[in-house]
């Protein structure tokens, strides 16, 4: 990054910077990557599963929203950001956007056909909801100019809707499956998504805090405006989106229970108050999350019960300094 007198290298023994080490720390001790998860372990289940094209579908549209995530949402937020710390910190949760990219193609390659595949991807580019909420995302994220806060604001803004509200449409099936019992690998695949993301949306909500906090009351007004008419708008195509994805399984109106549950859950990374009434989750889905009685063979995959390293989660502590 170019300074006042040349070239500035980043610091990380800089006073100040503790809490992009802590999440810092938090994202790379619980590294993974697809291939350590046995998903072959589902090919019998899913041979005879009745909803493949929904499931489908649903990895599909992770798919494309994790690709957005990758290329453009944490570069151009990195590449505006005025901290090197913080650059460095979003340049790390792009590289595991990437993993999760990735993976979705891993369960591809081992449950379905090539020719499946090749569907799966011309249906992403055909879908105008998922189309649309992928352009929404995008445009805000390419509109941030150059030494302007309030369009860096606006793409944190928007990527902590991606991270922790718009991919849980998403994350629904597979974790209500795994919380049933089936396709449990594949839904350990989606909760060790899950668990990034989450890191993810609660490190971009609090810097953007930092961020708004700075702003002037009139702007700070005009912001929340924008921020719940970006929200509503990407709720109401959210809620078309699962109509349609999940026509044939009867399970649209706990989707949408858990979206909003979500999009709350977004507003609160973002220091905003919620938009939505409280309201119970599926307890299957929790389940789904939890995988509290899965055992795993440590030598060839890694579930949610274990890490390569141990590490304190990220608590109020964790911003007391």
């Amino acid at each position: 990054m170019l300074g006042v007198n040349g070239y500035e290298a980043v610091n990380w023994n800089r006073q100040g910077g503790e809490l992009v080490k802590a999440f810092w720390d938090q994202q790379w001790r619980q590294i993974w990557f697809p291939e350590e998860i046995a998903v072959s372990k589902d090919v019998k289940q899913w041979s005879r599963f009745e909803h493949r094209e929904t499931y489908k579908r649903v990895l599909g549209g992770l798919t494309l929203l994790d690709t957005i995530q990758t290329n453009i949402g944490m570069n151009e937020i990195a590449r505006h950001a005025p901290d090197l710390q913080e650059k460095a910190l979003y340049t790390v949760f792009a590289a595991f956007e990437a993993i999760h990219a990735k993976s979705y193609s891993y369960i591809f390659t081992t449950l379905c056909t090539n020719a499946e595949i090749e569907a799966i991807f011309d249906w992403v580019k055909k879908n105008g909801n998922l189309q649309y909420k992928a352009g929404r995302i995008a445009d805000v994220y390419r509109s941030i100019r150059d030494g302007d806060p309030v369009t860096l604001w606006k793409a944190m803004f928007a990527s902590v809707m991606l991270e922790s509200f718009l991919f849980y449409s998403g994350f629904f099936y597979p974790l209500y499956l795994g919380g049933l019992g089936i396709l449990r690998s594949s839904s350990e695949v989606i909760s060790l998504i899950l668990r990034d993301e989450s890191i993810h949306g609660v490190a971009v909500g609090y810097f953007a805090q930092q961020l708004y906090k700075t702003f002037p009351d009139h702007v700070r007004e005009e912001l929340a405006v924008w921020g719940y008419e970006f929200l509503l708008d990407l709720y109401h195509n959210e809620l078309a989106y699962t109509d349609d994805v999940y026509a044939d399984t009867g399970l649209a109106p706990e989707v949408k229970a858990y979206v909003r549950y979500n999009a709350n859950k977004a507003l609160m990374n973002l220091g905003f108050e919620t938009m939505f009434p409280d309201e119970e989750v599926h307890p299957i889905v929790m389940n789904g999350i939890r995988n509290e009685g899965t055992t795993y063979d440590f030598f060839s995959q890694k579930g949610t019960t274990y890490a390569v390293a141990k590490v304190a989660p990220i608590t109020d502590e964790t911003f007391a300094f």
